[in-house]
């Protein structure tokens, strides 16, 4: 099997590359490097069934050539985290909504399957017990960074789903819970590595508003995987797949939880959320997903617990790979923790 990932030198990208690589596909990334990076892509550089393309998704030459060399597409290119959406919100809305629309036209034309990577952010303020993929769409003022994005994400979504319906593009949905692990960079807003961070350096840990909040974090190591084996389901075209954590934790206990894990003496520190992006940023009280769909598709069940997720991360911020953006980090840190837009 030849495989396309755009993205593929981001977080979760990368890991999906060697998921590939190890399972005998051959695979192309197309990435612009604006926030992924090559260091990701280390351990498979020099694999005789790898290639990294330097380019955009919204060059609709790059990309054409790109997929016409492959059966399947994973479509993960895209703006991610809080901050970058908050103060590029032209990069997020161009990449999520012409790049990927790019993508969906190409992979038409060639005949290639597409699995296209969305987020929980397109549930916007639904704060329901737990969220399926038929739970209402809750957004904000599209004035706000925050709801374009979502805005964005949903009409990618439409996007899709109006290709399977009028020209049978064999295309499936993914919406992305929270998914953190080694190499999820902390400097666009992301909220485990940023406070990993802060507590591996002995700085506060920095946690918006009062704290209770609540998310449901997602291993890389169970999240890839699942998002394989949707791919290569006929059963999921034009259909989208909550892929979550099982286990709700407020953003404060989560950071105590990363003060015991690191061994770290630092305090944490409540900030107002005005003090980090300006008047106006919005947040939701809780993201809690339903995986029903995806455990009955594909037997999808999130294992891995998230001290350990939370330890893995540790470690890669003091590996090679992550050691920059860490030092990077500590010179222009970023303003506070945020919950990652994932």
């Amino acid at each position: 099997m030849k495989s396309l990932v755009t993205g593929g030198a981001g977080f979760i990208g990368s890991h999906l590359v060697e998921y590939l690589l190890a399972h005998g596909d051959s695979v192309i990334v197309l990435d612009d490097l604006s926030t992924g990076s090559i260091a990701n892509l280390g351990a498979v550089r020099d694999h005789p069934r790898f290639r990294l393309v330097v380019g955009t998704i919204l060059d609709p030459a790059v990309v054409l050539d790109c997929v016409s060399q492959c059966d399947r597409v994973f479509h993960l290119a895209a703006a991610v985290g809080v901050k970058l959406i908050v103060e590029e919100p032209l990069t997020s809305l161009r990449a999520n909504i012409h790049g990927t629309e790019n993508v969906l036209m190409v992979c038409s034309e060639t005949g290639a399957t597409l699995l296209l990577a969305s987020t929980s952010e397109i549930y916007g303020k639904n704060e329901s017990d737990s969220l399926s993929e038929e739970s209402d769409r809750i957004l904000g003022s599209p004035l706000k960074s925050r709801w374009g994005y979502a805005a964005a994400k949903g009409i990618d979504e439409a996007f899709a789903h109006a290709y399977w319906t009028q020209f049978r593009l064999p295309v499936s949905i993914v919406r992305l819970f929270n998914t953190i692990g080694p190499r999820q960079k902390g400097r666009y807003g992301m909220v485990v590595p940023n406070l990993v961070g802060q507590a591996l350096r002995g700085e506060p840990l920095t946690v918006f508003g009062t704290g209770r909040q609540t998310r449901c974090f997602s291993s890389v190591v169970d999240i890839v995987p699942a998002i394989v084996q949707i791919a290569e389901s006929t059963r999921a075209y034009g259909k989208a797949y909550n892929l979550g954590g099982a286990d709700e934790i407020s953003i404060l206990d989560l950071a105590e939880l990363i003060i015991r894990e690191t061994g770290s003496t630092s305090e944490i520190t409540l900030v107002p959320y005005a003090n980090a992006y300006g008047d106006g940023y919005e947040d939701m009280r809780r993201r809690v997903p339903d995986n029903a769909l995806a455990r009955e598709l594909v037997g999808f069940i999130p294992r891995t617990r998230i001290d350990a997720m939370v330890r893995s991360v540790a470690q890669s911020l003091t590996t090679t790979v992550d050691r920059d953006d860490w030092i990077m980090t500590q010179a222009h840190p970023a303003p506070v923790a945020s919950v990652a837009v994932s």
